[in-house]
């Protein structure tokens, strides 16, 4: 299945190979040094081969593949990673680095290491499922991509070498709405009442089902760092714990009626933080004596949806109803709200956090849905990007660490992928 992409001109030229000696600390790929990776490292180096182009100051990062020369292969290969789902860079791919592998290539002057924000490089994947509304991508340690689709029961995995997907039926009605993945598949089964763990190997599947009928919608699910999982239940008004040992599930009764507990995340100490949908509250478990206790945004019509926990521990939220980004301090209280680049109709939903502690969130409201890049340090939103296919709606997305990607599941029956460095 090919991947929606943006069309790059295809040259077929003669390979020119280049030599030369010495070393620095780069990126790689970022062939016109400019501190980021896109189409343009790609064109640069072809015209330079090819067209008497300025050269690169550090032939280290243009040569991509890092097989110790600069050819016409380098462009390619960077190209495929950006927009084909091709193999990932050798590093220093994007922390800068030096060259792990010895050569003879140059790198002089090369200054693009220092912590700059750029738009991301997104690529979308057509699900042949159609109208199966794809959602909730998240990778596993093999790079594979798992994702549900909620309205045709099933878990389906992307292999992004060979983008095939293979498809994995769930029981009828269960409405999936999430997954994550260990040693195991773990889905939501959003409309039957259970959690579900899937055998990769086999498509075994056991369900868990709820201790309580009134716990009839388990919602999103997240592990905590001893691999058991926290979860919500949204109409049944509960947030629950899954000991994925014995499968014995702990709920806990969120007291604000129709609060509708949605996104959920953990802190660095595995302390839950929940977004109440229904209500201008997010709240929080004791994950020890499961105490819960609920917080009050400052705004009565605000409606938080999904949220992220930077590294300081810091909560972040996207309202929903407002359209505002939202910053909650748990050390002190304070809470922070400020504007999306699309207002009250920016409809927030998706959210993520990287590796800079940059907030990534999407807004559903305009159409095509654009995807926002919010740096807490420059407190600037720095980027916004709209999504080819549209989206429809994008809502939950995951971030991959190893490869600086952002993953997202849309309601135009793709499932998507943003580099942001």
């Amino acid at each position: 299945m090919r991947s929606i992409r943006i069309s790059v001109p295809v040259l077929v030229l003669a390979s020119t190979l280049v030599h030369a000696g010495g070393s620095s600390i780069f990126r790689r790929a970022d062939a016109n040094c400019d501190g980021s990776l896109d189409v343009s490292d790609g064109v640069f180096t072809l015209l330079w081969l090819f067209a008497d182009g300025v050269a690169p100051c550090c032939l280290d990062a243009a040569d991509s593949n890092d097989d110790g020369v600069v050819d016409v292969s380098d462009p390619s290969f960077a190209l495929a990673f950006l927009f084909n789902g091709g193999s990932s860079l050798p590093p220093p791919a994007f922390d800068c680095g030096g060259d792990p592998t010895p050569d003879d290539l140059l790198c002089t002057g090369y200054s693009g290491c220092e912590p700059v924000d750029h738009d991301p490089v997104l690529t979308e994947w057509r699900v042949p499922w159609s109208n199966s509304r794809p959602r909730d991508p998240y990778v596993a340690a093999d790079g594979r991509v798992w994702f549900v689709g909620q309205r045709d029961d099933y878990a389906a995995v992307l292999d992004l070498d060979t983008e095939q997907f293979t498809r994995f039926d769930l029981p009828s009605g269960a409405g999936p709405h999430n997954l994550i993945v260990g040693d195991w598949v773990w889905y939501a089964g959003n409309t039957d009442s259970h959690i579900g763990r899937l055998d990769p190997a086999t498509g075994n599947i056991v369900e868990i089902p709820m201790p309580l009928a009134a716990a009839r919608d388990p919602h999103t699910l997240v592990f905590n760092s001893d691999g058991d999982i926290w979860f919500t239940v949204q109409n049944g008004n509960f947030v629950g714990k899954l000991d994925t040992e014995t499968l014995d599930v702990r709920l806990v009764v969120v007291p604000t009626s129709r609060a509708r507990p949605y996104g959920i995340v953990l802190d660095s100490n595995d302390r839950p933080w929940i977004a109440e949908f229904g209500t201008n509250k997010i709240a929080t478990v004791d994950p020890v004596t499961f105490e819960l206790e609920e917080i009050s945004l400052p705004r009565s019509g605000a409606r938080p949806r999904r949220l992220v926990v930077t590294s300081d521990d810091i909560v972040w939220y996207v309202d929903h109803s407002g359209g505002y980004l939202g910053r909650l301090d748990p050390g002190t209280g304070a809470i922070e709200e400020r504007r999306l680049p699309g207002g009250s109709r920016s409809r927030p939903y998706g959210m993520a956090v990287d590796h800079r502690d940059r907030i990534w969130c999407v807004e559903s409201g305009p159409d095509p849905n654009r995807f926002v890049g919010f740096n807490p340090a420059t407190e600037t939103f720095f980027s916004v990007t709209e999504i080819e296919s549209g989206g429809g709606t994008v809502r939950h997305m995951y971030f991959d660490e190893p490869t600086r990607a952002v993953w997202f599941g849309t309601d135009a029956n793709t499932v998507g992928r943003a580099v942001v460095e």
